[in-house]
């Protein structure tokens, strides 16, 4: 049987780089995941921070070989919210006791989120060792991460928050990283499906 910490660590593993999207188009569900999926990054975080977030997940979902998460999950009723929409993946900027419970609860995979040693313990504690790592370069980057990481060596993380593909690297480079989450890769405004695609294929032919 396979326990919430392997399903987590298997989205973790479908690429590199999980996309952080914001979608403020529905219209623009569609060809965004058809072109990150195309290029190779089948993991696709939907932030709840728009009106249609909910929505742009079973459009998404939709696209063959997507495996489609909700992000910005705050509350258990996001949480809700988002599995009814066929969210595959749960990630928080945070961790609070009620959102701990009611995702250990739900068994989907879930990264909650991290900033520092007392946050890992208290995920660790609850269950989780498959940890989001965020604000990353404001928590204090690569050298953070690698100093919180050595005696909590039980966590295993995705750093999102200020990421892209000049420091990428030097994040996956670390033992405790698995994936990072980066927004790069879809910038603001109508979609340039060709230039997502091309950005996508350099993000999953990252090396980790």
């Amino acid at each position: 049987m396979t326990t919430v910490s392997e399903a987590v660590e298997k989205v973790m593993r479908l690429a590199p780089v999980i996309p952080v999207l914001v979608i403020e188009d529905i219209e623009h569900a569609l060809p965004i995941a058809e072109a990150l999926v195309a290029g190779g990054l089948p993991a696709l975080e939907v932030t709840l921070r728009t009106e249609c977030a909910i929505e742009a997940i079973r459009i998404m979902k939709q696209v063959p070989g997507a495996v489609v998460g909700a992000g910005t999950v705050l509350t258990p009723d996001d949480l809700k919210r988002s599995i009814d929409a066929g969210a595959e993946f749960i990630v928080s900027p945070g961790l609070t006791p009620n959102l701990a419970e009611a995702a250990y609860k739900s068994k989907i995979p879930f990264l909650p989120g991290t900033a520092n040693a007392s946050d890992v313990m208290f995920a660790l504690e609850c269950g989780f060792d498959r940890l989001k790592f965020f604000p990353a370069m404001a928590a204090g980057g690569p050298p953070a991460l690698k100093a919180i990481s050595a005696p909590l060596m039980a966590a295993k993380f995705c750093p999102t928050g200020g990421v892209t593909p000049q420091n990428a690297p030097e994040w996956l480079a670390l033992d405790a990283v698995i994936c990072v989450g980066g927004s790069w890769m879809v910038p603001k405004g109508k979609p340039d499906v060709a230039r997502i695609e091309a950005e996508a294929r350099l993000a999953a032919g990252l090396a980790r």
